[in-house]
Order: structure tokens, then C-alpha cells, then sequence
């Protein structure tokens, strides 16, 4: 799994977007076709015309998305997020924080030339500039705490603490949205928070031989890194919620990068663990993690502009799916019946959560 603006924060911001609707030019009027100076009814208003590339023709039909290729984005999407968790695993000489820097360099070099195209300006509505301020602290900050855990525990556990976001979700939507939280919800919540439990394995509830190969202070360092990547995400999706459509989605992503950014090189600073990367190997896993990052980023906004934005969150669960595959197959690292568990749990609070909302929402 990837950062928030990879995967949940991602797939709920872009459930705004939609592609566009071809604009059929209405029917011309006996009147115009004495006025051949001025564009007139069924004309293009840029030149006049009455057949024009700039206009979508009447009998111009959308074509219609090939059935289940939403869902290949998804899945495709989860993919290369977990190759980049994978890397980020890898990466042993560069610290967390220092490779979150890299991706804000990397996505800057990107988003830059999209806000030029698209004329949106780089500071946002004025009424919306607080909450873009704090969606770019909070976005930045739950992915350095991702990639922490990744760095710190083990892919799956990670992963599946990670996906307990729609829980929190619902949490904080309820106090700051004023949304409707039921019996349900709670229910939901209890599961995941089940499920938590499972991969952390207290040791006054489970006994001191806890079946991990790391050592155990290591796994709630990651563990705490994986619940606050949660609960910030969580927060970041209710920001998002709470400015709609009224920012455009790349103005969003540059928050997220011109915040994190200074924000990485702060924390180096204060720990010290500035070091640029001395094998080889290293640096192109750092280049490696913002192409895939990017990558996965594109195809789950493809996968909610033409599928259901709940298949598609049901679909993201195949993130966990991977990481436990790359955990046994890159590490050697079988998971324990205790981590199966837990992510059993939280995959069915999750999609539970998701149906519910999904089915409500369709009423």
C-alpha cells in the first residue's frame, strides 16, 4: 500500500472527477443561415464554423469503457504501489524521512507543469486556503510515518494496520462533518480495532514469545508509525471531503508536496540523518518509488473516473494481498496466523464499511 494521496485519500479525492461530457451543438435556425458573419446557433463561437474540432459533433457518441478495466486500474494501481513499498523496504541506507523528500522532489517536477496547463494558480480559492494548508501537513506527515513503518516492521503488518483508515474515516467525519455515524459503524470500528490488536501482539495479552523476527520494540515502533499514517490519512480525506470540487485535485497534490518537502528537510535537520544514498542500487530504488508512486496514482484515478467508487475501495484490499506475497517472496518472511488474522479482520471492517456507505448512497 501506498502513501494517502496513493491509495484511500486518492481514491476519495477523485471520486470528484469525472470525464467530461461531450457539448452537441443545438440545432441551427432558418434565421442563420443568412448570417454568415456572425457565429450563430449550432455554430463553434472560436471561429465561427459550423463544423469544428473544438465542438463535439451531434451524432458523436462517448465509447463506452471496456466492462471491468476500472477494476484492472485498481488492481494494476495496488500493484505498483506495493513494488514501491517493496523498494522502500530495500532502501537500507537512506533513512524514512529523506526518501519521502525525494518523492516531493520527484512529484513537484511533475505537478508543476500540470497547474501551468491547467492555469489553476498555486495558492487556491481564498476560502479554502486554510484547509489546503492543513491537507498538505497532514498528507506529508502520514506518508513519512508510512514509510517508517514499512522501514521498521514488516510489509504485511504494516499494510494491514494501514488499511484501518476508513474506520478512523468515519470517526472523524461524524465530529467534524456532522455525518451520520450508526451502530454499524461502531461495529466496524470494534473489528479493525480487533484486527490492530492481532498484528501488535501486546505481550500482556499474548505472552513475551510474540513469532516476530524483528525485535518487538522495533515492531511497535512501526506499528504506532502505521496507526498514525491511519489516523492522519483518515484526516486528510475528511479535509478533502469538506472542499469538494472547489479545488482542483493537482492544486491539492501541490500542497501535499510544497509542505512536505521543507517539512522532511526540517525533521533531517533535527535528527540528523541527512546522507545521500552510497550504493548505486539505492538511488534507483529511490527513482523507481516516485515512478511507481506516480504511476499508481494515475491509474486509481483512471479506475474511480469509470467504475464505482465502491468496487474500486473494495477492490484496493488486493494491497494487502501483495505485501503479503512480496513479504514471503523477497524476505523469506512467513506471516504468522496471528497477522493472517488480524488481516481478515480488518479487510472485512473495511469492506463492511464500504458496502454499507456504498449501498446508502445509492438509495
Amino acid at each position: 500500500m501506498g502513501p494517502p494521496e496513493s491509495a484511500a485519500e486518492l481514491g476519495a479525492d477523485a471520486v470528484e472527477l469525472r470525464e467530461p461530457e461531450l457539448c452537441e451543438p443545438e440545432a441551427a435556425s432558418p434565421d442563420d443561415e443568412h448570417t454568415e458573419d456572425a457565429p450563430g446557433r449550432g455554430r463553434c463561437w472560436p471561429c465561427g464554423a459550423w463544423a469544428c474540432c473544438s465542438r463535439g459533433e451531434p451524432e458523436a457518441k462517448k465509447k463506452a469503457p471496456c466492462p471491468g478495466l476500472g477494476l484492472f486500474y485498481t488492481v494494476l494501481s495496488a500493484f505498483l504501489f506495493s513494488v514501491a513499498s517493496l523498494f522502500v523496504k530495500k532502501v537500507q541506507d537512506v533513512h524514512a524521512v529523506e526518501i519521502s523528500a525525494f518523492r516531493c522532489v520527484f512529484q513537484m517536477l511533475v505537478i508543476i507543469p500540470c497547474l501551468i496547463y491547467r492555469k489553476t494558480g498555486f495558492i487556491g480559492p481564498k476560502g479554502q486556503r486554510l484547509f489546503l494548508l492543513l491537507r498538505g501537513v497532514f498528507g506529508s506527515s502520514a506518508m513519512i510515518l508510512m514509510y517508517y513503518a514499512f522501514q521498521t516492521t514488516s510489509l504485511a503488518d504494516a499494510t494491514v494496520i494501514a488499511f484501518s483508515c476508513p474506520v478512523f474515516t468515519s470517526i472523524f467525519a461524524w465530529i467534524f462533518l456532522k455525518e451520520k455515524y450508526s451502530l454499524w459503524d461502531a461495529f466496524f470500528t470494534l473489528f479493525a480495532l480487533v484486527g490492530v490488536i492481532l498484528i501488535v501482539r501486546p505481550p500482556f495479552l499474548f505472552g513475551s514469545d510474540t513469532g516476530m523476527r524483528e525485535s518487538y520494540s522495533e515492531h511497535i515502533k512501526g506499528t504506532f508509525a502505521a496507526i498514525g499514517h491511519a489516523v492522519l490519512a483518515a484526516m486528510t480525506l475528511v479535509i478533502l471531503r469538506k472542499m469538494g470540487k472547489s479545488v482542483d485535485y493537482f492544486l491539492s497534490i501541490w500542497y501535499y508536496v510544497i509542505l512536505g518537502l521543507p517539512e522532511c528537510i526540517i525533521i533531517l535537520f533535527v535528527i540528523g540523518e541527512w546522507s545521500l544514498p552510497y550504493c548505486g542500487l539505492d538511488r534507483l530504488f529511490l527513482i523507481l518509488i516516485g515512478l511507481l508512486g506516480l504511476g499508481g496514482q494515475i491509474f486509481i484515478t483512471k479506475a474511480v473516473q469509470i467504475e464505482k467508487a465502491g468496487l474500486v475501495a473494495i477492490m484496493k484490499t488486493m494491497d494487502i494481498v501483495f505485501a503479503f506475497i512480496f513479504q514471503i517472496a523477497f524476505f523469506d518472511n512467513m506471516p504468522t496466523w496471528w497477522t493472517v488474522g488480524g488481516a481478515l479482520c480488518v479487510v472485512a471492517s473495511t469492506t463492511g464499511a464500504t458496502i454499507r456507505r456504498w449501498v446508502q448512497s445509492s438509495k
